[in-house]
């Protein structure tokens, strides 16, 4: 009898362990994701002005060693860690530096129509307004005390054959900004919104970790 009660409670103790999830096999290796952050965070869209030219605004957010060797880690439970080497980081430095330009580039219409296609001039981009915003989820909240670094207005060499006379002047803007971002976490996300006379956007990006 003894031994009947042994093998019973063996067996009883072998069925309890395989009810229990994940006590029959190791738990499977998390996965995760890395995205290396060195030289900043790029940006890249493209615009259009209403009954006007398209153009194309691309540029980069970046701070002194900030972002030197930061990584971004996406586990697949949903934790998101940023690190540079050994140091875990929660929200940007106090001040960032925003630098882009806005150039010319052809609508998808004006591809096949070229000789349709028109250029940003100097008056069209005075005429267009830049709105910063820090994104977190939908919300949007206005940023204060941005510092205008730099600006230029440059002219791009064309490659056309032909009179260059006959050619439109194509130009190239360029702007820096220093953007505070003291206390800001990593999660949000930095607005570009650049809107036209009348109030409708003409452009749109977010610098996102």
């Amino acid at each position: 009898m003894r031994s009947r009660t042994r093998i019973a409670a063996c067996v009883g103790a072998a069925i309890l362990l395989a009810s229990i999830p994940g006590a029959a096999s190791p738990l499977p290796a998390h996965e995760k994701t890395v995205w290396n952050y060195d030289g900043g965070i790029l940006l890249v869209t493209d615009g259009s002005v209403a009954d006007g030219p398209c153009f194309r605004i691309s540029g980069r957010v970046s701070a002194p060693n900030f972002f030197d060797n930061l990584k971004r880690i996406d586990h697949d439970d949903s934790e998101t860690i940023f690190r540079r080497g050994t140091e875990t980081l929660t929200h940007f430095p106090d001040q960032l530096i925003l630098a882009f330009v806005v150039y010319d580039h052809p609508c998808s219409t004006q591809l096949e129509h070229a000789a349709t296609r028109t250029y940003l001039t100097r008056s069209l981009m005075s005429s267009l307004h830049l709105y910063l915003y820090w994104k977190h989820g939908v919300e949007l909240r206005p940023i204060d005390n941005i510092e205008s670094k730099y600006f230029s207005v440059d002219p791009v060499m064309s490659h056309s054959v032909g009179h260059s006379h006959d050619l439109p002047e194509k130009l190239e803007w360029s702007y820096e900004f220093a953007v505070p971002s003291a206390g800001v976490p990593l999660t949000d996300s930095l607005v570009l919104i650049l809107r036209g006379p009348d109030g409708r956007i003409a452009a749109r990006v977010a610098a996102r970790m």
